[in-house]
């Protein structure tokens, strides 16, 4: 197809001048400033320096010191009940009572048949000093004095004998009437009054459980007995328990004893502390959490645990520079223990680590100190592994 050369000249003077349009307005514009990135918000904490006790923790159970079903030791029918179920009762209080009629009149007979063999006793040696004054003037025969002196010795036998027949019956008397053996709390009522009871039933009344003092079974691994046994050498050792969290603080006591034997299938001891209980949080049966404290480092490092991360070197923590910029501090962590953990090497007193947000850095990220509320800490983000 022909062009003709009029149009092609005319095609050609348009390009030169929207070249030249576009070409004024570039230049006119501005160059636009290169984007500056900004400060990654992130929480952080200072490197404590205290001293910080070393401590072993080892899963346990609570055990109460004494706990005893109380049962009858007489038959008879229960006629009286003298607690309220969860009361605390002290040694030697009345639990109950059992009808004591038929062991009353059973001491009665006894001390009825111990004043009779008293008497017989007492007729025998005034006959005994007539037949001797007797004897002595050749009035009586002497074989009549000597059986007189068989009959006294028989009826002083005879109230022995009444003497413990009395305090048997008097033991028999006395057990039916119910008492706390030691301090303690009762739990529910397992008989009701009403019924007979005898030293044969396998449920008790009640059960009593001592709760203060209270003392707590753990286990430690082998390994950890030794220093343990330092420990005890150099004094008390406290022992500190917790919840099954192991974040509420129940109670503050002291290790006890070590068990004499581990158990070799599962490579652990026991050891028993005993706590106070003052304020009654151990209750028996409950499972929780024993920290021992075996010694002390003075002028300790610690920082959050939040702070350490991990990558294929080993652990890490984000420091935060003078320039607000992190870096990357490899360090070596000698204990975690409720989300402090004591750093043997790596840091020192008074620096600054990132404790939430690590996810979004990178070596040099500038950062802000924000809330922890301020900082978003999704559960998909892969928090601190180095890119």
């Amino acid at each position: 197809m022909h062009v003709p050369y009029k149009s092609v000249l005319g095609f050609v003077a348009l390009g030169a001048a929207a070249f030249t349009v576009i070409h004024w307005r570039s230049a006119d514009q501005p160059a636009s400033a290169p984007a500056v990135a900004s400060p990654v918000p992130v929480v952080t904490a200072q490197v404590q320096q205290h001293d910080e006790p070393i401590v072993l923790s080892g899963l346990g159970t609570v055990e109460a010191l004494n706990m005893a079903s109380i049962q009858s030791q007489v038959t008879g029918v229960l006629e009286e009940v003298d607690f309220t179920e969860g009361q605390t009762v002290k040694r030697g209080d009345i639990l109950a009572k059992i009808d004591p009629r038929l062991y009353q009149a059973a001491l009665a007979q006894a001390q009825g048949q111990l004043a009779k063999d008293t008497a017989l006793h007492a007729q025998a040696e005034s006959d005994l000093a007539r037949y001797q004054k007797l004897g002595t003037e050749n009035s009586i025969a002497l074989q009549q004095v000597a059986d007189q002196q068989f009959l006294v010795a028989q009826d002083a036998a005879a109230m022995e004998t009444d003497q413990g027949v009395i305090k048997s019956d008097q033991t028999q008397l006395d057990y039916t009437t119910l008492r706390a053996p030691f301090d303690g709390v009762t739990g529910i009522l397992q008989i009701e009054i009403g019924n007979l009871i005898q030293p044969t039933n396998t449920t008790g009344i009640v059960v009593l459980t001592q709760m203060q003092p209270i003392s707590v079974v753990f286990i430690l691994p082998n390994a950890d007995i030794a220093p343990v046994q330092q420990a005890m050498a150099r004094g008390p050792v406290q022992a500190t328990v917790y919840d099954q969290s192991g974040s509420k603080e129940l109670d503050v006591g002291t290790l006890l004893a070590i068990n004499n034997q581990a158990a070799p299938t599962s490579g652990t001891v026991q050891l028993k502390a005993i706590f106070p209980n003052r304020e009654r949080q151990l209750w028996p049966g409950t499972f929780v959490n024993v920290d021992l404290t075996t010694s002390v480092v003075p002028n300790a490092l610690t920082i959050p645990t939040d702070a350490l991360q991990q990558n294929n070197q080993g652990q890490f923590v984000y420091v935060v520079g003078a320039d607000n910029r992190v870096a990357v501090r490899p360090v070596e962590v000698a204990q975690r223990l409720h989300a402090v953990a004591l750093i043997s090497k790596g840091l020192q007193a008074g620096e600054t680590v990132v404790v939430q947000g690590q996810y979004r850095l990178t070596p040099g990220t500038v950062v802000a100190a924000a809330k922890p509320s301020g900082v978003p800490n999704p559960s998909t983000a892969s928090a601190g592994m180095l890119p």
